[in-house]
């Protein structure tokens, strides 16, 4: 869609460039004055389409990398280092820090969003207030945590004072479609426990970090976090390769998150936090209330055009309703407003990935020599940077369509007679998050549920596959996510139960009680957080 530099609303133009010529390292912003890398938004600014420049980015090297490495290392001193020894009201008093200058950037991260990743102006505000939402409820958990671990344990003589600690020093890897959100779900707790961190941005939605960095520079002391840009092979790689990373926290795909461990050379001490690919179905069956399941099809599979690794990425319907259904849900597809992000109403937005469209039509020509059709008037129409989303009927276990993760606006359907037709199919699937059930009779939910729960981690009845509420466990089997990520699970996913044991007696007993009323030990506290 070309638009004119005079259409954009005011508050949405680009009307300077951002240079990003600092990265953060031991505490310091420090000035890049090597090679860089520009910035582009697939949205044109102009009348004749041409992709917008937002600015540019260091292409940092190996050398920064080790440098960011050394500096998160030395700040957490094999343990020894103030972060990960600081008393918890400490680490917390950081992190509140942080989120009050982080909340006087809204405007410029939303703005940034719709620009770098092409998401709409209502997702793209309600991502940065859900981050904003999440750090706070990531505190009030952890002092939760905390004052339950305000006690000592006795049993069989022992008395034990346990809480959780940190794991080390963490790489940050985080996702273009949710850059802000998705990325401090990994970021956020792995600080808040006492672990020291290298972070590097997406290649989209990198430039929305800016607004950031001096907030991280201030509200954090020297090392905890570090910040770096350029290509994940130049920087990431070399980082694994010393060894000396204890935590290997990737949002992406598992080609990546695969590649990253292979070439650390102490796989037995690397703890992983992985959120990779899904293939969510959904099961549309015979009784389903079929306004309910269209509606929550079309929000499954094209909210943010399907990039999301939550969305429904095929759709299983059942043999008696499928023409009834294939009719209803084409038309409401081709009814979706495509726009740019910030213009009321806009459901479908530039994609972000300029080769994306040239991927989908790759998929549908696949899909139609295979013997699928578009069923929908307006599927596969291209432009400069879209592809109108495709319904594709019936699809089958040959095609790309129906092996690969799209993340893109194209819709498999196929029909099915017999329940276990997509029980099989996901049985055999290599991935396992959520899955979509559609329908109302519990004679037939009950047994379907006792057994989609145990091929995939969460089973959204009438309901579209998400992420939230965040305080809800967000995992996946398989090939799909290792560890889980919610407010609660992830700051145990990111630290370790670690404690101090003493044999109840009189002697030990007296030098507890010295240490607690000395206040001498940040570990050994029985002080309560309000």
């Amino acid at each position: 869609m070309n638009t004119s530099f005079a259409e954009i609303p005011e508050e949405y133009k680009i009307k300077e460039l951002i240079h990003q010529k600092s990265y953060l390292v031991s505490g310091d912003l420090k000035t890049w004055e090597g090679e860089t890398t520009e910035v582009f938004s697939t949205i044109s600014s102009t009348s004749v389409y041409k992709p917008t420049l937002l600015g540019s980015i260091p292409n940092l090297g190996k050398k920064e990398a080790l440098e960011a490495l050394d500096s998160a290392c030395l700040a957490y001193d094999k343990g020894q280092g103030l972060w990960p020894t600081m008393k918890v009201i400490d680490r917390i008093k950081c992190m509140d820090t942080f989120v009050k200058m982080m909340k006087t950037k809204r405007n410029e991260i939303v703005k940034l969003l719709m620009w770098e990743i092409g998401k709409n102006l209502p997702d793209s505000e309600k991502e940065f207030d859900r981050t904003i939402e999440y750090i706070y409820d990531t505190i009030e958990d952890y002092k939760n945590m905390d004052r339950d671990s305000a006690k000592f344990s006795k049993s069989d003589g022992i008395n034990a004072h346990i809480r959780r600690g940190p794991l080390g020093v963490v790489l940050c890897l985080g996702p273009y479609n949710y850059p802000l959100n998705e990325t401090f779900c990994l970021l956020i707790p792995a600080l808040i426990m006492g672990n020291t961190a290298i972070f590097k941005p997406a290649k989209h939605g990198v430039l929305l970090i800016t607004p950031l960095l001096e907030a991280f520079q201030k509200s954090f002391p020297k090392g905890v976090i570090n910040i770096v840009f350029g290509r994940g092979r130049t920087v990431a790689s070399p980082i694994m390769e010393t060894g000396k990373v204890d935590v290997l926290a990737l949002i992406g795909n598992s080609v990546s998150a695969n590649a990253l461990q292979s070439i650390h050379p102490k796989k037995n001490r690397l703890r992983l936090v992985l959120g990779l690919e899904a293939k969510n179905p959904a099961i549309v069956l015979p009784d389903a209330d079929l306004d309910l399941a269209i509606d929550e099809c079309i929000a499954g599979t094209l909210s943010f055009n399907g990039q999301r690794c939550t969305a429904l990425k095929v759709l299983y319907v059942h043999k008696d309703i499928i023409e009834e259904f294939n009719k209803r849900f084409s038309a409401r597809v081709d009814a979706l407003k495509f726009g740019n992000p910030w213009e009321a109403g806009v459901k479908l937005t530039p994609l972000p990935e300029k080769e994306k469209p040239a991927y989908i039509q790759e998929l549908i020509d696949d899909a139609i020599n295979l013997g699928a059709k578009i069923i929908n008037d307006k599927g596969g129409n291209i432009t400069d940077n879209y592809i109108f989303p495709a319904v594709m009927y019936p699809v089958n276990k040959e095609m790309r369509l129906y092996k690969e993760e799209q993340f893109g606006p194209i819709i498999p359907i196929l029909s099915f007679t017999d329940i276990e037709e997509p029980l099989d199919d996901m049985a055999e699937s290599n991935y396992g998050q959520q899955v979509s059930v559609f329908g109302k009779n519990t004679n037939t939910l009950a047994p379907l549920i006792d057994t989609l729960v145990n091929l995939v981690c969460r089973v959204n009845l009438n309901s579209s596959c998400q992420r939230g509420p965040d305080v809800y466990p967000f995992t996946g089997r398989k090939d799909s996510a290792y560890g889980t990520l919610s407010v609660h699970d992830a700051l145990r996913t990111f630290s370790i139960r670690t404690f101090v044991a003493s044999k109840d007696n009189e002697y030990n007993n007296e030098i507890l009680n010295e240490l607690l009323d000395k206040k001498a030990s940040n570990f050994i506290s029985t002080d309560y957080i309000l």
